[in-house]
């Protein structure tokens, strides 16, 4: 078969996938609009309850768990490569942890900026600032895949003890609602929310079209150099574009874990790894899965609503030992 051949067969598997998930998401999307305390089916009289019920309540919801998903998702693409390691996620190498860290330093030393605004761009700064320091400690002591997630568990460690510190302390009933939302949940999401959206879109947008540059990257730092990329300005563009999306995501949704690293690695592993198509369709992914995960947070008790980081991390943790065990025994 000739190679032109075969890049046709494998474009349009990625062509498929695409078409594929996006029905799926607008399916997922139509029945969470539907389910919920009160069903709401297409073919009844529309209420005002109902009306209000979906405009100002679920249509938020579901936007908030569509861009968390496809931010996550696609910061974990762009993470895998950046550091050289599949294993690569924003929460499970502390970075969300950072995130939250900072986010908890505001409310308590800053509370005039408890805003979505304040809270994102100090979501933004404790991400910038943890995946720096990896980052650093990636090509400062050349680590391993073990030992870099080593460091990244740690200061995920690190940033839950500073989290856990400042709620023993309090009595403040809004850090401990705080608490609840760190462990993942939309369920606060409004309009008024969005407007981090408006932020996180047109990053989303710029990573999007990064693909192929991301190619060249994987390919070694000095091969990069060698088709003249500025390697060290364009990691750090990448670096600031991923602590915007998980500063963001932490910012809207709280700590939910594994989206950004199983994902990207079961688009790799079953279509390819052309980051051109990897990155978009990572990201769609990403917020269909996010938006099942949600669903099944809302549905499955019956008086009760489930963190949403419990639902993804019961979905991503037998993925990730799976992984990490396959990782072990190929080297």
């Amino acid at each position: 078969m000739e190679f032109s051949q075969l890049l046709f067969r494998k474009q349009r598997r990625w062509n498929l996938f695409a078409f594929f998930m996006t029905t799926l998401l607008l399916v997922l999307s139509s029945i969470y609009l539907a389910v919920g305390e009160l069903t709401i089916s297409p073919f009844s009289e529309i209420t005002p309850l109902m009306e209000q019920l979906v405009m100002q309540l679920r249509f938020p919801r579901l936007l908030t768990a569509i861009v968390i998903g496809a931010s996550l998702a696609l910061s974990g693409a762009v993470l895998q490569v950046l550091l050289g390691n599949v294993l690569a996620e924003p929460g499970v190498i502390g970075i969300s942890g950072g995130a939250s860290v900072m986010m908890v330093l505001v409310l308590f030393f800053l509370p005039a900026m408890a805003t979505p605004i304040g809270f994102m761009s100090a979501a933004v700064c404790g991400a910038l600032l943890f995946t720096g320091l990896l980052v650093a400690f990636a090509r400062m002591a050349r680590l391993t895949t073990t030992r870099l997630l080593l460091v990244g568990v740690a200061l995920g460690i690190l940033s839950g003890a500073v989290v856990t510190w400042a709620f023993y302390f309090s009595d403040d009933l809004s850090l401990r609602q705080l608490m609840y939302w760190l462990m993942g949940s939309i369920g606060g999401a409004s309009w008024g929310h969005h407007i981090l959206s408006l932020v996180l879109l047109p990053v989303m947008i710029w990573l999007c079209f990064k693909g192929q540059l991301l190619d060249k990257l994987m390919m070694g730092e000095l091969h990069a150099k060698q088709l003249g990329i500025d390697v060290d300005a364009v990691r750090w563009k990448l670096i600031l574009a991923v602590s915007i999306l998980v500063g963001g995501a932490v910012a809207l949704g709280g700590i939910i874990g594994f989206v950004g690293l199983v994902v990207p690695h079961l688009l790799r592993l079953s279509l390819g790894s052309e980051n051109r198509y990897l990155l978009p369709m990572s990201a769609l992914s990403g917020a269909t899965l996010l938006v099942l995960a949600d669903i099944v947070a809302r549905t499955a008790l019956d008086s009760a609503e489930l963190p949403l980081g419990v639902v993804t991390t019961t979905i991503g943790a037998p993925v990730f030992i799976w992984m990490l065990v396959k990782n072990h025994d190929s080297r």
